[in-house]
């Protein structure tokens, strides 16, 4: 018993190192703009397409146009370490923080299988000079990966505690694995009676 709370607390403090690393790498290069004649490069961060920020471009200040989904994306994982952070203090909030990180993984990693132009705009940067490309950068996967283990280490946190609980206590008789069977036999038994 002693093993299983200990795994718990250790996942319980890899998914806020998970959520935590993610957000760290919104402070890394996401998109890499190459101009049209291929001398110069500019690196964007997800923190700057996240929230607006100012780039240098041939001298001059060029506000960046929001990049909404990044910054949802952003919000999200501020929002699953603030969970995360919270388990330690309140039961509920095991079931919130996974779901939180988990979706906030799946949208990152949409975004890193998409063209980088559908959520880069560099509008505000060509009317200062011609750019031809954009590519992302590797931190763009990386924070969906991140995000994706720390739902990962949420769930882990949530079904060990769950499983701690019950062999803990009287009253409590089934996990949550069990609990899902359980209902899953029952809806199909009462589909059956149906005619």
């Amino acid at each position: 018993m002693k093993l299983t709370k200990a795994c718990n607390k250790t996942t319980q403090i890899l998914m806020i190192v998970a959520s935590v690393a993610a957000l760290v790498l919104f402070f890394l290069t996401f998109a890499t703009v190459t101009s049209s004649d291929g001398q110069s490069t500019l690196n964007l961060a997800g923190s700057q397409l996240a929230w607006n920020g100012d780039v240098e471009v041939n001298g001059q200040t060029v506000e960046l146009a929001r990049s909404t989904d990044i910054w949802f994306c952003f919000i999200l994982t501020l929002i699953g370490i603030l969970c995360a952070g919270l388990t330690f203090k309140f039961k509920g909030m095991r079931y919130a923080a996974p779901a939180v990180t988990l979706g906030a993984g799946i949208y990152m990693l949409v975004i890193a299988c998409s063209k980088p132009a559908e959520f880069v705009d560099i509008r505000p940067i060509d009317t200062v000079y011609s750019w031809a490309s954009i590519e992302y950068g590797f931190a763009v996967l990386c924070v969906a990966i991140a995000l994706l283990l720390a739902a990962a280490f949420g769930v882990a946190h949530l079904l060990l505690d769950d499983y701690i609980s019950v062999t803990s206590s009287k009253s409590a008789k089934y996990t949550i694995p069990k609990r899902l069977v359980r209902f899953v036999k029952d809806y199909k038994s009462e589909v059956k009676k149906i005619v």
